[in-house]
């Protein structure tokens, strides 16, 4: 569907689900349509008041009938996100904000993510979410759009995980979770309140076989919560957080011929190298919460982790062989330290904060060979000699000021502005004949504006504008390798620039007797866009390119349609394209990109269109049945646009029950996805230099749970 055609349909959907709420107005409902936010604006505030694009999933959504392992179980709620599940535990989840990390082949980039107030992404601007503790979430907020560069670097979006809070009388709850392909997933709570303290403890443990052979995984997970009000005025909030990744064997992307023949299999060289990830990661913060006075507070945040990782690849023998390459094992143990600091100012004319924050990784990165021995008697898929040991530091330093002015009483005015400055410092501890010594250090800095206004015309309806600027810095990883043609060839790739954005973006939102609907038009323009020249050997080198253009249309609706039926949507188009051509590698090796990516070629890694809905219905007695009908586009895989993941549609129900007898809460649910059974693409490894970008997807699979909840 063309852009033009999509800015006509989508708000004709919108005019429809505001006439439904204009239906309904007679109808007065149960349904929770008025969540308060905290990530927006740092402040509490009602989403309705905020010229922003905001959405909030809630603890049912999170919880019920899910396997409460992934995040992309939850995100299909929210127009704009494209969250899938790759089915590899190696890699993590792809996860992309109207198209901002959609080139990462591994983790999270371009979007900030945080769990209750401490980042999960790293100051460079990559993160990560396999710690992320959905079995004690309360709900998740995503932020979109121009106030995301609020929060810094790589601020595409903003995701945040908030855990639940202490609360009486205490509660012991136990879950088992169990599926096709062997999953299994077992879980421990407890929560309560005593006087003035508050906890939370969660453990998890998670394992599967996988939908293809060479993809088991076991996941290991703990997260805690503890909060103290000291008197009225003071609240301290003490975090722990762990994971262990023992296991987690990677089958590689397939190319086309191969998923074709056989969407199961495993490509050979994942067996043959043993591919596979594991990965430990703890950290601990405090928050602390002051109440000055009645329109005074401050907030103080300080957080500490430590994470390791071990991830063998599929790199042959003879690439390994030059003396510049870093080999096929990659092998790092990082800790980092951070704080943020704020004080808030509020009254009925509105509110301000104003803030500065800092963060420091340290990473000790090597690498090594992946074999042992040479000829026919060599052992593969082994820790080998050592080909990479250097010193990585990354320090970020920000301040920030965020306000709201409420110039009528129907009327506000939003405004923050954010100075950054990232730091890089690599020292280089592998100098041997043929590489020399590699270090290097980089600076990058901006100023980040934003400026917003939103309108209630009506008790029902908002209006709201907003525009700003933000910034994405190369990560560690994509500085890591020069490009083909470079001299020299070897050290990291300081001639690498940020990528900076202008948004602009104009909504409307619609409440009124639970029905809720929202709708959003933007338009982000990029220049020196970060893209992949050449992927060969388990190397990504990265360059900018010229302009690209981000462009679409989201939209989300929730509404009471009759007594105990609810229905949900979310539905979104991105047109993403290259403003510029440019030119990259074909197929390796490559001296010197030639292969010309033209201008208005659309960026691979996400879907054109997507959409989501679901049809809710429960009975007083607490049993439920829902029907999920999930669309997803076209997904290009490379630059050059010659192939891509054909489009699909799915469906997937849920039946389930809720009981409260006396001191015990139980439930159980059966569901069941790809009912269809369709064999389909569910992500794309974007520019794989050998064509292997497919990634497939689960085909029909069954899910099974029950929890109890016992409280006294």
């Amino acid at each position: 569907m063309p852009l033009s055609d999509a800015l006509y349909s989508l708000p004709l959907i919108a005019a429809t689900s505001l006439a439904t709420g204009a239906a309904h107005a007679q109808t007065p409902t149960t349904v929770t349509v008025t969540p308060v936010v905290i990530t927006a604006t740092r402040t509490a505030a009602d989403p309705f008041n905020l010229p922003m694009a905001v959405n909030v999933v809630d603890a049912d959504a999170i919880s019920e009938g899910q396997l409460q392992v992934n995040v992309s179980e939850s995100l299909q709620r929210v127009p704009g996100v494209n969250a899938q599940n790759r089915n590899n535990y190696a890699q993590d989840v792809q996860l992309s904000v109207r198209g901002f990390g959609a080139r990462s082949s591994f983790g999270v980039r371009g979007i900030k993510l945080y769990t209750d107030g401490i980042p999960a992404s790293q100051p460079d601007g990559q993160g990560q979410v396999s710690h992320f503790s959905l079995g004690s979430a309360e709900r998740i907020e995503v932020l979109r759009g121009p106030f995301s560069a609020l929060y810094g670097n790589a601020a595409g979006g903003v995701i945040q995980v908030f855990t639940e809070s202490g609360v009486s009388p205490p509660t012991v709850t136990a879950t088992v979770v169990a599926g096709s392909n062997g999953t299994l997933r077992v879980g421990l709570k407890a929560n309560g309140r005593q006087g003035a303290v508050g906890y939370v403890a969660q453990v998890d443990r998670f394992e599967t076989d996988g939908p293809r052979p060479h993809s088991a995984a076991i996941r290991l997970g703990a997260n805690a919560k503890l909060d103290v009000r000291l008197g009225e005025a003071t609240t301290v909030t003490v975090l722990g957080n762990h994971v262990n990744l023992p296991s987690a064997q990677d089958p590689l992307g397939l190319t086309k011929a191969e998923f074709d023949a056989n969407a199961r299999q495993v490509n050979p060289l994942a067996l043959q190298f043993n591919t596979r990830k594991d990965v430990e990661q703890t950290q601990g913060g405090v928050r602390v919460n002051h109440k000055l006075n009645a329109q005074q507070a401050v907030e103080l945040v300080m957080y500490t982790g430590e994470r390791a990782v071990r991830q063998f690849q599929a790199i042959p023998v003879a690439t390994q062989t030059p003396a510049t390459f870093p080999g096929g094992v990659i092998d790092f143990d990082r800790n980092y330290y951070g704080v943020d600091a704020r004080f808030v100012q509020s009254g009925d004319w509105g509110s301000v904060a104003v803030g500065v924050s800092s963060d420091v990784l340290n990473e000790s990165r090597r690498g090594y060979q992946n074999f042992v021995g040479t000829g026919p008697t060599a052992a593969l898929g082994v820790l080998g000699a050592l080909r990479r040991d250097e010193k990585n530091k990354l320090t970020s330093a920000d301040g920030y000021v965020q306000g709201e002015w409420r110039v009528l009483p129907n009327a506000s005015i939003h405004a923050g502005v954010r100075a950054s400055s990232v730091k890089l410092k690599s020292d280089d501890k592998y100098i041997v004949i043929g590489n020399g010594n590699d270090s290097g250090n980089t600076r990058y800095s901006a100023t980040l504006p934003t400026l917003g206004a939103s309108f209630r015309v009506m008790p029902a309806l908002t209006l709201y504008a907003s525009a700003g600027r933000g910034i994405e810095t190369p990560t560690l990883n994509e500085l890591a390798y020069r490009p083909p043609g470079s001299m020299p060839s070897a050290g990291l790739n300081l001639s690498l620039l940020p990528a900076k954005s202008d948004s602009v973006e104009v909504g409307a939102k619609w409440r009124r007797d639970g029905v809720a609907a929202e709708l959003a038009l933007f338009d982000t323009k990029t220049k020196n866009e970060i893209v992949v020249v050449s992927n060969s050997g388990g190397r990504s080198a990265f360059a900018n390119t010229g302009r690209t253009q981000r462009r679409g249309v989201e939209l989300s609706t929730r509404a009471q349609l009759l007594p105990g039926v609810q229905w949900e949507m979310a539905a979104s188009t991105l047109e993403a394209r290259y403003k510029d051509g440019f030119k990259t590698c074909g197929a390796p090796p490559c001296t010197v990109p030639s292969v010309l990516v033209a201008a208005g070629n659309r960026l691979p890694g996400v879907p054109d269109r997507a959409a989501w809905t679901e049809l809710k219905w429960t009975h007083p007695s607490g049993v439920y049945a829902a029907a999920e009908l999930k669309y997803q586009g076209r997904i290009f895989a490379n630059d050059v646009g010659t192939e891509w993941a054909e489009a699909v549609t799915l469906l997937g129900a849920r039946i389930g029950v809720t009981q409260q007898r006396r001191g015990a809460k139980w439930s159980v649910f059966l569901r069941g996805d790809n009912l269809s059974g369709k064999t389909y693409a569910g992500t794309v490894i974007v520019n794989e230099a050998n064509r292997r970008y497919y990634e497939p997807a689960a085909g029909r699979t069954w899910l099974a749970g029950a929890s109890v909840a016992i409280t006294w």
